[in-house]
């Protein structure tokens, strides 16, 4: 067969650790990319000093100790604790949903009173068994801060009112009876010093690397260079779309430089009314302390995914779910080909799960 025993399509986390781990199995590698850069969505570039996430806020947490030690490997992480601020037309509540956001929400002080709040309110609404992501949301948090927090926030990032989703998508959000704005229940948190892109460099040192190479527009002359390939892209596209488009999300990024230290004073705040058009707003030098005399922002605008476009998060209704199903059965048949990764999945996961689940497939593929 081929020059390499293994060609990986997709130098996001996926694809580079299961090269990094063949590679030091002592298998030939090639790893290929269609973006002129490594490291997927996880991509950082450099803009005035600050590590800007080009795709979106990337914070890395995870209860697993054996992916903590694995990325340890490749980078040193900061101690970064993810607390976001909600901003509802001017007035600022803290994220996830705790002491502080309660008393500003209704002033009470304790957590039984908070308890009773929110139960009065998810008794008033008739509730017994949520069945959408509105029922699922006042039963957790009561009308008030579904309202102003949930509501408009949720419709604009799905594009679909609240009571036309399930009630899954929201099922796992914090909600806490203490003072603690620790957006993730997660051992283990921080952001890579130096940002995203070295700590993948590190992962791919030694390894070969094409970038700007679409594999799908020559599948039989990339194929023909390896005896097994590794698939992070798109599962549909890999299949020409013949069963049609599974559906996504996406995300529009303005981003811009400000010529001022400090913006907002903190590295994330969504806006959660209906009328501010963007999502949330991004200022990344926060992810590492940053004390540069400029500022680096980005407005996240959620939008409906067309092909061309870049895909973020699926939508996990029952005709994707169907769709999926007879794709997966067509990778089935793929013998040379293993599918991996969000998009080769179509599946949202945290960057640990992804690092978790490529160890996983390199372990099988490899022992």
């Amino acid at each position: 067969m081929g020059k390499y025993d293994y060609l990986v399509v997709g130098a996001g986390l996926f694809g580079a650790v299961f090269a990094r781990e063949a590679a030091d199995a002592g298998k030939r590698v090639l790893v290929i990319d269609r973006r002129a850069h490594i490291g997927g969505n996880v991509y950082t570039q450099a803009v005035e000093g600050i590590q800007v996430h080009q795709y979106g806020a990337h914070i890395f947490h995870t209860n697993d100790k054996s992916v903590w030690d694995y990325v340890n490997q490749f980078a040193e992480f900061n101690r970064y604790t993810n607390s976001p601020v909600a901003n509802y037309h001017g007035e600022l509540f803290s994220l996830p949903f705790n002491m502080y956001t309660f008393n500003k929400m209704w002033g009470v002080v304790t957590p039984a009173e908070a308890a009773e709040k929110i139960e009065a309110q998810r008794r008033a609404a008739g509730i017994q068994e949520p069945r959408n992501l509105e029922e699922q949301a006042i039963s957790l948090v009561g009308t008030d801060i579904y309202e102003k927090l949930v509501k408009g926030y949720t419709e604009k990032q799905w594009g679909r009112p609240c009571r036309e989703l399930p009630a899954f998508i929201i099922r796992r959000l914090p909600v806490r009876f203490t003072f603690d704005n620790n957006y993730f229940n997660a051992r283990f948190q921080g952001i890579p010093i130096g940002g995203y892109t070295r700590m993948v460099e590190k992962m791919l040192q030694g390894i070969a690397v094409e970038l700007e190479q679409d594999y799908l527009a020559d599948k039989a002359g990339w194929d023909a260079l390896a005896e097994r390939v590794i698939y992070t892209g798109p599962i549909d596209a890999y299949f020409g779309y013949s069963l049609g488009a599974l559906e996504y999300r996406s995300v529009r990024f303005e981003t811009e430089v400000l010529d001022t230290p400090n913006f907002q004073g903190n590295a994330v705040v969504n806006y959660t009314d209906a009328e501010t058009p963007y999502t949330r707003i991004i200022e990344h030098k926060f992810f590492e302390f940053g004390q540069q005399p400029k500022t680096v922002i980005s407005r996240e605008y959620s939008s409906e995914w067309k092909l061309g476009d870049e895909p973020y998060y699926p939508v996990n209704d029952a005709k994707n779910a169907a769709r999926l199903t007879q794709y997966q059965a067509l990778a089935q048949a793929e013998g040379r080909v293993i599918f991996g990764g969000r998009l080769g999945e179509y599946k949202y996961y945290d960057m640990d799960a992804v690092i978790a689940g490529s160890l996983a497939c390199a372990r099988r593929e490899l022992s």
